[in-house]
């Protein structure tokens, strides 16, 4: 639980609580508090479930709901889940284990062989668009409604099942390539035989499994043994959690005690451990060796556990696999994929509901003006299929394709390289997003820390004055080996002389500096670690005299980033940590002398006390001094008055620097027998042991000496604060969601310019219960424009109780930060957003704990970070660095949106204007089902003849790349859907009913006593619009574009030498023919061509005032 001190925090009185809950109308009553807790989980939801289920719901969408959970029901029948158990598992003997627990196996396919096609098929099938076409193509085998050939219904229906076929095809493929590249990975395997070499996939419970440095865990398995001598090792858990401190792990005694590897064969011994659940940061189990005697027991806990996809970052060690699989933690915690459909896709798919309801209508009125005569209800079907080109099957084809074009043309850019489109269905989705989530490690942040600056109080040093520091160390060390017979006697305290003679002396700046750099190399919990050259029987035995104790051999370890940077930093200005074990400290001055030091006493640093002490004696002087560094927050109570400290905290802080106070306090032997006493006793109490020892801490943590402030930098990704504004000022608004701590997540926030200077912030405090969550929330409320930083933990209490009113407050944030949030949440977050807000959302995260996110979102992107590639594998797209994701959103995700909608109306058009016709031409013929245009006609319209042009339209773009990146503001129109909606359709569908009725009229009006002179000049002039038309709808000329109009045109007149059985040659070379031809075009294009200009002049679109 993440607890924020803030100055002002104020505790609610009894009596001030009736007034705040009057406030905030939540949803309950006060008697509320009193109930008992369990009913008011169902409070929100219940909200939702209790809309009304008529008919018209049922119409309206409720059939898909209800096929929708039967299929589910239907589902969890056949495949009923296992369920989890506890388990026992023996040391090496994997034949030992009681059930059979699932493969090691990572599986991130969708279908698999038998469920690729129905899955597949079920994909297509349950868009409206493709339903209709298998039925209408099915009725053309019934004899009395078939009206044209066969081939002209199948022939495209094949083509776009094939396309789709053999793009899913594509993905799965790349999918089963990537998971079978992770499952062959080679691990060692321990086996009474000596060592094997396994695949991952083949790893099962209860294995002993040996994992080398910076290799990942293969499974979920309990720490046995390591080369290291203390018996623990670090691991990087950034994939699981996206914690970027290394964790301490520690291997289990009694194994870590046995003289060779191989005595793990040689005893009899098993693990208990509990049945595989979410929670990573917890675990409960026992050790029990058998053979002993008496029978060895220990208890394991989360410390001695090394869970799968965490990476080893010190030494190797030996495990005992535990959890395989599904059963492992990270996979619990990841979501299966879903397929994801664009907005755009369920747009259009209304809009076809709609065009096919005006189908029915009007074949109804046709039969009806017959006055239902005859077997009416069989020519009302073929009215039907004979309107059926209202709704073009090519409409899916040429959207398929026109994604599978925006895809290349992304992966092509030379602004971005490395991006690679991994889910071709959704380009469009990132032209209509309204919220960006992102990760902070990795993501936001390059995750390598930065010593930037050092402060004093009177002077501070920057990046560019350290040298100054150097040089003072140098000499004040060098004044002190000088001094001919007390060198070692007075050791490395030049300045004992202004210490003893009291406080009022102002020290000079030289031995403050002095004072605060060996503060900070002395106070940590930092370990050098010498990387040994001789290796014997694979466990790292070596001699000490083996290892190189020079500079380059060393490496630092620590549980936290600033810490190793600090003391690399006073290395780099000349004292250096040389060694280090749980009792002693070594330092190497720049001269090269050694000075050791006891350590007396540690206290760690947690989330609560927000900072870390440690108590030394030094060797050669026996001086005995308390050291303590920790937050701004934490320190200002505890060091001596002064004027300065807060104002430099904030300042570093607004400069995006993670502050640290470093103190001190000299200790004379017997106040630090005094101590020891008094803190040995409290850590033997039985009742509030911790508040006892904290207690006496704190009796140590008085007055202490203020010796310097530090600010580390955790380096930000490149052009990352442009890139934020970016798409805040496109009208996006982000979210961090971050696995890490508060102080650093509001320290990357600023830093980032997430949350911009002016704005205040509002720190959500720690809540545990419904009234307290109530009471915060109304806090919260009073806040106008002001970014929200809140805990994992509260936000689970918040959303328990009042989830409605969390997102509604949240969204309204100009930024929201969320901290401490398991991977889960993360998704449960994004989850939330798409329910109560209905926009678009987008994830972006670089770590395996980012993948559930990822999935989860309308649109996910991967970064390819260091630390490896499992978000960028499980993301719709792909990219090398954060700052892409400007160009992505603003320019391709502009021009995909754009493209596919202008694609999408026109080919509608295409559709209703033959549609037009048809209906013009059965009406003057005495409303006979009789086809106006036959076999090929049909084919060749909507192939050959228009679809090149129409399709160039993806080449399309109404603004130039530069201008979208320069104006992002143009962005927020497209949120708004106003290029693809009823208003934009119903032009369209206007426009078609006049050119087609135009056209059919014109045909008829003009023709000469022949029919083949209307289907000859009437489906000329067609073809002569659509080509204009597009010409229309071009807003950006490309060369291509040109080829494709003139290659149409020039195929049809071909063509025409062909088609004898429609047209009449003799006729159509003639000047009649010509003449009438272009008055009918004329006629139905030139009232647009007029209106667009007019339209263009007097209220231009907002792109193109800035073009002009």
């Amino acid at each position: 639980m993440l607890i924020h001190f803030s100055a002002n925090s104020t505790t609610y009185s009894v009596e001030d609580e009736p007034s705040n809950l009057d406030e905030m109308p939540l949803m309950m009553s006060e008697e509320g508090f009193e109930n008992d807790e369990s009913d008011y989980q169902t409070l929100p939801r219940a909200r939702v479930n209790q809309r009304r289920r008529g008919l018209g719901w049922f119409l309206l969408g409720g059939w898909k709901v209800l096929c929708g959970s039967c299929c589910d029901c239907l589902a969890r029948c056949c495949r009923r889940k296992k369920e989890l158990k506890a388990r026992t598992v023996w040391l090496g003997c994997p034949e030992k284990c009681e059930e059979k627990y699932p493969k090691n196996a990572i599986k991130n396919q969708k279908y698999n062989i038998f469920t690729f096609v129905p899955g597949v098929l079920y994909q297509q099938f349950k868009f409206f668009l493709n339903l209709y076409f298998l039925v209408v193509a099915c009725s053309q085998f019934v004899p009395s409604l078939k009206i044209g050939y066969l081939y002209t219904y199948w022939a495209p229906l094949g083509f776009v099942l094939a396309v789709t076929i053999t793009r899913e095809a594509v993905d799965e493929v790349r999918r089963y390539q990537r998971d079978k590249e992770m499952n062959s990975q080679l691990y060692s395997k321990l086996t009474v035989r000596g060592k094997i070499q396994v695949k991952s996939s083949d790893i099962q419970v209860g294995d002993l499994i040996i994992v080398d440095k910076n290799q990942r865990i293969p499974a979920d398995m309990i720490f046995l043994r390591t080369s290291e001598k203390n018996g623990s090792c670090f691991i990087r858990t950034d994939q699981l959690d996206g914690e970027t401190d290394w964790k301490l792990k520690v291997a289990v005694g009694c194994t870590q005690r046995l003289p060779a590897v191989g005595d793990l064969f040689s005893i009899s011994s098993y693990v208990y451990a509990q049945r595989p659940q979410l929670d990573i940061h917890s675990f409960e189990g026992n050790f029990t060796r058998e053979d002993a005697d008496p029978q060895v027991h220990e208890s394991l806990s989360i410390e001695n556990t090394l869970w799968a996809s965490t990476v080893v970052a010190s030494g190797t060690v030996i495990g005992v696999v535990i959890y395989t699989g599904k059963e492992t933690r990270s996979v619990l915690n990841t979501s299966s994929a879903k397929n994801k459909v664009g907005l755009l896709d369920l747009e259009l798919n209304r809009l076809t509901k709609a065009l096919f309801l005006a189908q029915v209508v009007l074949s109804i009125v046709m039969v009806a003006v017959q006055g239902f005569v005859g077997p009416w209800f069989r020519n009302l079907f073929r009215f039907i299929v004979l309107f059926s080109y209202i709704i073009p099957i090519s409409l899916r084809v040429n959207l398929d394709m026109g994604k599978s074009a925006y895809g290349w043309m992304i992966m092509k850019d030379e602004n971005i390289p490395g991006t690679v489109v991994r889910t071709s269905t959704i380009p469009e989705e990132l032209g209509r997003l309204v919220y960006l989530l992102t990760d902070k490690t990795g993501t936001l942040t390059q995750n390598e820390m930065v010593f930037k600056r050092l402060h004093l109080g009177t002077v501070s040093y920057g990046t560019d004055t350290m040298d100054e520091i150097q040089s003072q160390i140098v000499q004040s060390y060098a004044q002190v080996t000088s001094q001919p017979s007390n060198g070692s006697t007075s050791g490395s305290t030049p300045s004992r002389k202004t210490q003893t003679s009291g406080p009022k002396v102002r020290k000079s700046v030289s031995s403050r500096i002095h004072e605060a750099v060996k503060a900070i190399a002395l106070c940590h919990n930092v370990t050098p670690v010498y990387e040994s050259h001789a290796i014997v029987n694979g466990e790292t035995e070596s001699a000490e005299a083996d290892q190189d104790f020079s500079d380059d051999n060393r490496t630092y370890q620590a549980s936290s980033p600033d810490e190793v940077e600090l003391v690399r930093w006073t290395q780099s200005v000349g004292l250096t940590l040389v060694n280090r074990d749980l009792t002693a400290l070594q330092l190497k001055t720049p001269s090269g002398q050694i000075i050791s030091f006891h350590i007396l006493q540690i206290f760690p640093f947690t989330s609560e006390s927000k900072r870390m002490g440690i108590i030394v004696r030094e060797e050669s002087t026996g001086d005995i001094t308390f050291y303590m560094k920790g937050a701004d927050v934490a320190m200002a109570s505890i060091v001596q008055y002064n004027d300065w400290l807060e104002e430099e905290c904030g300042n570093m802080a607004r400069e995006g620097l993670r502050t640290l106070v470093v103190a001190k306090k000299s200790l004379s032997e017997e106040q630090y027998q005094d101590f020891e006493n008094r803190y040995n006793q409290s850590k033997l109490s039985v009742h509030d042991r911790s508040l006892k020892v904290a207690a006496v801490v704190e009796s140590l943590e008085r007055e202490m000496e203020l010796l310097c402030l530090t600010g580390v930098e955790d380096q930000l990704q490149a052009d990352v604060r442009p890139t934020l504004e970016l798409l805040r000022n496109a009208g996006i608004k982000i979210w961090m969601l971050t696995g890490d701590k508060l102080e650093t997540a509001t320290c990357i926030a600023k830093s980032s310019h997430l949350v911009s200077r002016t704005q205040d912030i509002h720190v959500f405090k720690p809540i545990s219960s419904r009234g307290e969550a109530h009471l915060e929330l109304n806090a919260f409320r009073r806040k106008h424009d002001c970014a929200l930083v809140i805990s994992g933990d509260s936000l689970e209490v918040c959303l328990r109780y009042y989830e409605h009113e969390f997102v509604e407050l949240a969204c309204q944030c100009p930024a929201v930060v969320c901290c401490r949030c398991s991977p889960t949440q993360k998704a449960q977050i994004v989850t939330l957003l798409k329910q109560h807000t209905a926009n678009r959302t987008c994830a972006i995260g670089d770590g395996g704990n980012d993948v559930s996110m990822i999935q989860a979102a309308d649109c996910g992107i991967g970064i390819e970070g260091k630390e490896g590639k499992q978000a960028s594998l499980a993301a719709d797209f792909s990219i090398t660095q954060f700052k892409h994701i400007g160009r992505l959103l603003m320019v391709h995700g502009r021009n995909s949106y754009k493209r596919s909608a202008a694609l999408g109306q026109f080919v509608m058009h295409r559709g209703m204007i033959i549609s037009t016709m048809q209906a013009v031409f059965s009406s003057v013929f005495y409303f006979a089902s009789v086809p106006l245009y036959q076999g090929f006609l049909m084919v060749g319209y909507a192939t050959m003849y228009t679809m090149f042009p129409v399709f160039s339209l993806v080449l399309d773009q109404d603004v130039k790349p530069e201008m979208a990146l320069l104006y992002p503001e143009l962005y927020k129109d497209l949120t708004k859907g106003r290029s693809l909606s009823f208003k934009t359709f119903l032009i369209w569908v206007l426009i078609s009913v006049y050119q087609g009725g135009i056209l059919m009229y014109g045909a008829l009006v003009l023709f000469e006593s022949e029919f083949v002179h209307v289907v000859a000049i009437s489906f000329t002039a067609l073809i002569l619009t659509e080509l204009l038309m597009v010409a229309l709808t071009i807003r950006t000329w490309h060369w291509l574009m040109v080829v494709a109009e003139f290659f149409s045109l020039g195929s049809y007149l071909a063509s025409l030498a062909f088609l004898n059985e429609y047209f009449d040659l003799s006729f159509i070379t003639t000047w009649p023919f010509l003449w009438k031809v272009s008055a009918i075009t004329l006629v139905s294009c030139l009232p647009l061509y007029i209106i667009k200009y007019l339209k263009r002049k007097f209220s231009p679109p907002s792109y193109s005032k800035l073009s002009s």
